[in-house]
């Protein structure tokens, strides 16, 4: 296959990229909407969150094994049918007004985007010469932090309608509140509508246009594991390959510490510059949003010329550092020690990721499963820095979380990241 021929199905993939991107940063603006529509708790907001995360680690494995069989091809049209059905589930579910009924949509959306991603990185690392892999894969992610700084911009302008004060409904009888918020929770459907229809489409391009399948090369001689513990059996000879291992530890915790810096943000800019939440709510899209973004692009530059392990490794130095001065800083140099975060960490998922399976051969479509498995990361520890920050009544001492998540972050770069053969005996 010529270097032509890859042109179009790369720019495909990159497409998906930005699509989950976008889906996966309207949730920050989800939740406030929902709460409020639905009169829910921070507790029971959170679960948006949660059925996000519980789809990447139940959806994973499943996944690795479907491309296994079926080919990348088959993967992203059937990942982007669960995408779109999802999306459109939205409608029901306003329909009904119904918080699980939202809540299985966004589970239904994330199985779809868990599939994309166990295909589309590994298929971006494959799609060309493998000495550019982890330079192809940080581009394709270029587009992902656009998505991040475009989607909280527009999901704010389409979901969070300025609609009746709470003074105003504390004034109306149950009736007319129920009829009020059920009309604030119908602005869903005509965005999601919308967004199922493009991801359908793309899923119509998909299927009809030609994508190469790559055929990773396994070790002469090594046998296909089959029978009913065939699935435990080969997880466990995957992971014998120890820098798949460190990558998928490495993997969990740095998601978790990106979850962290974004999901808690407003509230940490609150508290620590003393600004108001629309103020917090700017620096987040402008500031952390913008600075991820731009991350990606000069992370993905210098990566022509700098090794991706060495400047993985002094990204997560540098993050590390900034964590201590988001503790003990005030004011707006802390606030800006966290968007000098969003920076650092940009490049951090796919030159894991692209490290993580390299050399895996026959075995990359399952070790891909296993490092978007750990995504699981962002679901348990970002309650952990919530935890501490109530416990010590500071929120900026749960920037231990995140501190301690880009120091195994620094141990992968300098040292888990490299392959070593594994013996046959």
């Amino acid at each position: 296959m010529t270097k032509n021929n890859y042109l179009f199905p790369f720019i495909m993939i990159t497409s998906l990229f930005f699509m989950w991107g976008f889906v996966h940063n309207l949730d920050p603006v989800l939740i406030p909407h929902l709460k409020r529509s639905f009169s829910l708790n921070t507790l029971q907001a959170s679960l948006v969150d949660s059925a996000v995360f519980i789809a990447y680690f139940v959806m994973a494995l499943p996944a690795g094994f479907l491309l296994k069989k079926y080919g990348y091809k088959t993967g992203i049209i059937v990942g982007l049918a669960f995408f779109a059905i999802g999306s459109f589930l939205f409608i029901p579910a306003a329909n009904t007004q119904l918080y699980p009924f939202f809540l299985g949509a966004l589970f239904i959306i994330a199985s779809g985007l868990t599939i994309l991603e166990t295909a589309a990185n590994p298929y971006a690392s494959l799609l060309g010469p493998p000495e550019t892999a982890t330079f192809r894969l940080n581009f394709a992610q270029m587009f992902n932090g656009l998505a991040a700084t475009m989607a909280p911009i527009i999901g704010v302008r389409v979901l969070l309608i300025k609609g009746l004060s709470d003074q105003d409904l504390s004034r109306m009888t149950a009736s007319a509140r129920e009829l009020a918020l059920a009309s604030e929770a119908s602005s869903v459907k005509t965005p999601y509508l919308i967004l199922g229809s493009i991801i359908l489409l793309i899923a119509i391009i998909f299927f009809f246009i030609k994508l190469p399948e790559i055929k990773e090369e396994g070790v002469v001689g090594e046998k296909e594991i089959s029978g009913p513990f065939s699935i435990l059996i080969n997880l466990i000879r995957v992971l014998k390959h120890s820098h798949l291992a460190w990558a998928v530890a490495a993997q969990f915790f740095y998601v978790g510490a990106q979850v962290c810096v974004f999901s808690l943000f407003i509230i940490y800019a609150t508290k620590v510059a003393g600004i108001d939440q629309q103020a917090a709510g700017d620096y987040l899209g402008y500031g952390a949003g913008l600075a991820f973004l731009v991350g990606r692009v000069v992370g993905t530059f210098l990566m022509r010329f700098i090794k991706a392990e060495l400047l993985l490794a002094i990204c997560a130095v540098v993050c590390m550092s900034l964590c201590i001065v988001a503790i003990t800083a005030s004011g707006m140099l802390a606030l800006f020690s966290v968007i000098g975060i969003a920076f650092f960490m940009s490049i951090m998922f796919p030159t894991i990721f692209s490290l993580g399976i390299k050399d895996l051969g026959k075995d990359t479509k399952i070790g891909s499963s296993l490092i978007i498995m750990s995504i699981v990361g962002g679901a348990i520890l970002p309650p952990l820095m919530g935890y501490i920050a109530d416990v010590t009544g500071n929120i900026q001492r749960g920037y231990l979380v995140p501190l301690i998540c880009f120091g195994v972050v620094f141990l992968f770069a300098i040292k888990g990241y490299k392959v070593v053969k594994i013996s046959k005996k």
